[in-house]
């Protein structure tokens, strides 16, 4: 697993970005949960609850399955082997680092 485009970095720090969403994430952390039970705890409504699962959705880092008229979501594994890999992809070079204490304008 590379390091993540531009576009899919951007996709996984907005989907953390959120309150709502952390506190999704932070429910499903211990397994898949329906969304009648994610209403229930987080007391969202449903219509602002589903926005933010679609916005987990489409960032990767949840996975849903329906059953008759019930939604199930999970978190998917590997997205967060993808957020480790942005994160270390973004930390400074040992180089930009040794620049830091150079002045560049006088």
């Amino acid at each position: 697993m590379g390091t993540p485009s531009l576009r899919e970095r951007a996709a996984l720090f907005h989907a953390l970005s959120d309150e709502t969403r952390l506190a999704i994430v932070e429910r499903l952390r211990t397994g898949e949960r329906c969304v009648c039970e994610l209403t229930d705890t987080l007391e969202a409504a449903q219509s602002r609850l589903s926005f933010h699962l679609k916005v987990l959705r489409e960032s990767g880092l949840v996975e849903c399955r329906r059953d008759g008229r019930w939604a199930y979501y999970w978190l998917k594994p590997e997205a967060f082997d993808l957020i480790d890999s942005a994160s270390k992809s973004m930390r400074p070079t040992p180089s930009a680092v040794a620049t830091q204490k150079e002045k560049c304008c006088a």
